[in-house]
């Protein structure tokens, strides 16, 4: 056996920003390097950003990704870190001819192994994920190669992402032509309890490839997506050696002992077992086991519990969200109510309360204590606010204009999105919307008015899920939080039934079933596909199932246009949930 430390970078890369990635490549290939590694792992695409979506299509793109990475292959050589190999992700081309239904250009979603100063091998993802908020047979060519390099005796395979959650391929082709070391980066997206499932495919695959696994996956917020790191590294037996931490990034340094190669370099096809034939290409590195030294201690980090886990994936959408993109501060509506108390919160704790701009803007119909709530968060949290009542501008376009019923409820809604966009025009703040899953599964937003804004952080999460979050965030903190306020949101906040708070004595649920009920039936309809037949065969009220599918399937064309906002369900409004508006087809219950 040979000892071997690797290094698995949990790093945030940002999509598009090539120098800034290769910047970052270097710097942490510099800490491994620091740490005694001898092998360092990126993830998926890590030079590119991940998901690039149509810039892979792009010929400078590609040009630039290939170039980004001999350059900075040359840079480690330059910089005297030459000697530790890199094993890095990014966008390559597969040079094929073009034909009819193949993405221009046939980019590969490729990995690289950089060692004194060249890159010495390359690969590229075999299984293209085509389901749910992935769409690479549009953007990707298989890759039908499999590098197996030494490095101190140890032969170390790559194999991308999806080929560990697909059966044959590169694992089925490493457990014939044999390795001591699977790595695989990852650009892994979040949603709840993936974590455990991540686990237990780690070790199935480890087991299946019949040698160690250490898997390297990204961090951090792209548009709809978060990435929650929670890199691991298996023996080949399957046990748990080593755990990052979720959500942030890190270094996890590991030393396993591993066996030792004596295969011949070479080049030769191997069966994928799913159809197609693996190239596999073996070469060294070095031959030579390093002499025995003193390990590391394997650290695994604790686990979050799963609401905790929804709401550091909250906050770091929104703090990504906001630095990559340029924004400086925030603004959004607080109304005293639950959803725009949690969104408040989130974004403190995102981006720290001096950043948070708060617009308090009653109208005829708040009540007392819904305002007095808002007044009191922003007490705890130190936020920036205003208060601009909107009765008199209500008035002045009543005056112009006749409106009744739920049009003059929706106007007082457009007055304070107009209020807002003005707001953040002026000041450059990005708006944040406060609408949750459940209202925009059944439509219950104003166009223009509630829904107006540039990012939603808690679009995808059911109203039953709000209040969860927020009474966890008044039991914990954490020390990535920003705001040190204990208990942030007001009690009343959170207990108080919910309002619209549009007319005189409004409630949801004039509306709306308690959302007890609703939360679990639009599980069944939007996560799980169910049509009617199915919901109410599951024990859901056949009168309440043509109800709220009919809410459900009208209120289409209003999320199209609702801003993004972070992914934490296994189906989102948005890139996972892709349905026709003009559409005519209806669930009937006969």
């Amino acid at each position: 056996m040979a000892h071997l430390r690797i290094a698995l970078a949990q790093t945030n890369p940002v999509v598009g920003d090539l120098t800034r990635n290769a910047d970052a490549l270097v710097r942490w290939t510099r800490e491994a390097a620091g740490r005694g590694a001898h092998l360092v792992l990126f993830t998926e695409m890590f030079l590119t950003g991940y998901p690039v979506e149509d810039l892979v299509l792009r010929t400078s793109f590609v040009e630039a990704s290939i170039r980004t990475l001999e350059d900075v292959a040359a840079r480690l050589a330059d910089e005297g870190l030459g000697d530790l190999p890199v094993v890095v992700g990014y966008v390559d081309r597969a040079g094929l001819a073009p034909r009819v239904g193949q993405p221009k250009g046939a980019p590969l979603d490729a990995a690289a192994v950089l060692h004194q100063g060249r890159v010495v091998t390359r690969t590229a993802k075999h299984h293209l994920p085509n389901y749910g908020v992935f769409d690479e047979y549009r953007y990707f060519v298989r890759g039908d190669r499999l590098p197996i390099f030494r490095v101190h005796g140890v032969d170390v395979a790559i194999a991308v992402c999806e080929d560990l959650w697909q059966d044959g391929g590169p694992v089925a082709v490493v457990g014939q032509a044999g390795a001591g070391l699977l790595v695989v980066p990852n650009a892994s997206p979040y949603e709840r309890e993936k974590d455990d499932v991540r686990l237990e495919l780690v070790a199935r695959r480890a087991r299946e490839a019949g040698c160690a696994l250490a898997y390297a996956n990204q961090v951090g917020g792209q548009d709809e997506l978060v990435f929650d790191g929670d890199s691991i590294v298996v023996d080949s037996t399957g046990e748990l050696v080593a755990r990052a931490g979720q959500f942030r990034e890190e270094l996890l340094v590991v030393d396993l002992d591993l066996p030792v190669s004596a295969a011949e370099p070479g080049v030769f096809p191997i069966d994928a077992g799913d159809g197609t034939t693996i190239t596999v290409e073996r070469l060294v590195l070095s031959d030579a086991p390093v002499a025995p030294y003193a390990p590391v201690e394997p650290r695994v980090a604790p686990r979050l519990d799963d609401t905790g886990e929804v709401y550091q994936a909250l906050v770091l959408a929104v703090r990504d969200y906001v630095a990559k993109n340029g924004f400086r501060s925030v603004i959004l509506g607080l109304s005293g109510g639950i959803d725009s108390a949690l969104t408040a919160t989130i974004a403190s704790d995102a981006i720290g309360p001096d950043r948070v701009h708060v617009v308090l803007m009653p109208s005829r119909y708040s009540s007392e204590h819904s305002v007095g709530d808002a007044e009191e968060l922003v007490r705890r949290q130190g936020i920036n606010a205003q208060v601009v009542p909107i009765a008199d501008i209500v008035t002045a376009f009543e005056k112009e204009i006749e409106l009744s019923g739920l049009a003059a409820e929706n106007l007082q809604a457009r007055v304070r999105g107009m209020i807002l966009m003005g707001l953040s025009n002026e000041h450059g703040h990005l708006v944040l919307t406060t609408g949750n899953k459940s209202e925009l599964a059944t439509g219950y937003s104003t166009l223009y008015g509630d829904s107006a804004g540039g990012f939603a952080p808690i679009k995808d999460v059911p109203k039953t899920m709000v209040w969860a979050l927020s009474r966890w965030r008044n039991e914990h903190t954490d020390p990535s939080f920003l705001l040190r306020a204990e208990r942030p949101i007001p009690e009343n906040s959170i207990t108080k039934e919910p309002s619209a708070e549009l007319r005189p004595d409004q409630r949801d649920t004039d509306s709306l079933p308690p959302y007890e009920v609703l939360d679990r039936l639009l599980d069944d309809y939007v996560e799980k596909d169910m049509g009617s037949a199915e919901l109410i065969a599951a024990g859901h009220d056949p009168e309440l199932v043509t109800r709220v599918i009919r809410l459900v399937d009208l209120a289409e064309y209003k999320r199209r246009q609702y801003p993004p906002g972070p992914k934490i369900t296994p189906k989102n409004f948005g890139r996972d949930r892709r349905l026709p508006i003009t559409n005519r087809w209806r669930e009937t219950t006969a």
